[in-house]
């Protein structure tokens, strides 16, 4: 009768092949095999092969709910729910009617669910009212803060759903009224990859009251001293998206140029040869500005939305209350690069009335043909957008169950085994 020494063994190169190609879920019950492949899942080569692999092959909606209103049922403090739903891009190629029907029957099916059992299947629930800042590289950065009279705080947390590990608490970022603009909006946050350093890093903009200038401030994942300074310069007005967008080794906000020297601004006298994005690059510890489209001919009646699609730069904003407009950085920097990808009608959206929130791209198809697209403005839906036969697809209520939330905003999310903390 065959032993378990007389099983064949096969070559260390060969496993790590074929476990890189694995699930995470899957990797995680992996773990108890043994104790060297215990080793191997969370060392990390592998944990960057894997990724590679990963980010080429399976994509999810993660959809964030924060309830500000309705706390735990068991507990007095608010939470956060994070519903994860499958959607490939492939799939949404392949049949995305089928696709967005089974993610909103999937999600409505979770908004039930009385399990806090963490993973991509059920919701979880926080006991805390952390705020979502951003994903990157299948880690969710939670922003959390302290309100008082004379001053605020800041610090984060850093967790993988995948894996099911987070963070501790960051150092506290502490700002006080005597020396900052204080308030919703005036701190800006933001929250990206550094590749050259390996190192995942959360920036904070503050407005120094008393220079005039805006201060930027680094915390790096992992790290025990606090956030450090790493650039002052000139004030000039930063719109009203808190967070910025992370794209190719940058950090990004909607801005207006430098020659009022001051942060504040009127909308309405803004015009359009004003508005650029303020790109900070994580690795050179340096800013630039970067243009609008062209084609971007006259300035919408609210302020643009700054996104991310599929990797690249998005801007969405209003055209005459009429319209949608989408544009792509197909290029990031490369200013030239900006393309029109969608110009639709809200009638044609089946948006009756101007939308009060806005209606902002989720992912596409490679060749453009298909966009997904959240409404946050008739109760968090999900638009489908096929411009092979014009054709709409609107679901509505996909979060029945969760509509006394009073954010909800879904991502493109990739599995990874990436810690939430140094190693």
């Amino acid at each position: 009768m065959a032993t378990a020494e007389d099983a064949p063994v096969l070559p260390e190169d060969l496993i790590v092949e074929i476990l890189s190609w694995v699930e995470v879920k899957n990797l995680m019950r992996f773990r108890c095999v043994s104790k060297s492949w215990n080793s191997l899942i969370f060392n990390p080569t592998f944990i960057k092969l894997h990724l590679q692999r990963s980010s080429q092959n399976i994509h999810i909606l993660l959809t964030f709910d924060q309830d500000s209103s309705n706390p735990y049922p068991y507990h007095d403090d608010n939470y956060i729910s994070v519903v994860a739903a499958p959607c490939s891009i492939q799939r949404l190629l392949e049949n995305p009617s089928s696709t967005i029907y089974n993610i909103v029957h999937f999600l409505e099916a979770q908004s039930t669910s009385s399990s806090s059992t963490i993973y991509f299947d059920v919701c979880y629930r926080f006991k805390h009212t952390y705020l979502f800042l951003g994903v990157c590289n299948g880690l969710v950065c939670l922003l959390d803060c302290l309100y008082e009279d004379e001053f605020e705080e800041y610090w984060v947390r850093f967790w993988n759903p995948a894996t099911r590990a987070m963070s501790a608490d960051s150092p506290h970022l502490r700002v006080h009224s005597s020396n900052y603009k204080l308030g919703d909006i005036a701190v800006k946050h933001a929250f990206g990859y550094d590749d050259s350093s390996d190192t995942y890093k959360v920036l904070a903009i503050l407005f120094n009251v008393k220079s005039q200038d805006w201060e930027l401030r680094v915390h790096c994942m992992g790290d025990d001293t606090g956030w450090r300074n790493v650039l002052t310069c000139s004030a000039f007005p930063i719109l009203q998206q808190v967070y910025g967008q992370f794209v190719s080794g940058t950090l990004n906000w909607l801005a207006l140029d430098n020659s009022s020297g001051s942060d504040h601004y009127q909308w309405e006298t803004v015009t359009v040869d004003q508005l650029v994005i303020f790109s900070y690059d994580l690795k050179n510890e340096t800013y630039s500005y970067l243009s609008m489209p062209d084609g971007l001919s006259e300035i919408s009646l609210d302020e643009p939305y700054l996104g991310v699609l599929n990797g690249c730069l998005c801007l969405s904003h209003d055209h005459r209350r009429t319209n949608l407009v989408v544009w792509l950085m197909r290029e990031f920097g490369a200013e030239k690069s900006w393309t029109q990808l969608l110009n639709v009608s809200y009638h044609h959206l089946q948006v009756l009335d101007f939308p009060p929130c806005p209606v902002v791209p989720l992912c596409k198809s490679e060749n453009d043909d298909v966009l997904l697209l959240e409404d946050y403005g008739g109760g968090a839906e999900f638009v489908l957008v096929d411009k092979r036969d014009n054709s709409i697809d609107r679901m509505e209520g996909f979060n029945n169950g969760l509509s006394s939330f009073s954010a909800f905003v879904s991502h493109d999310y990739v599995q990874s085994l990436v810690l939430p903390y140094r190693n």
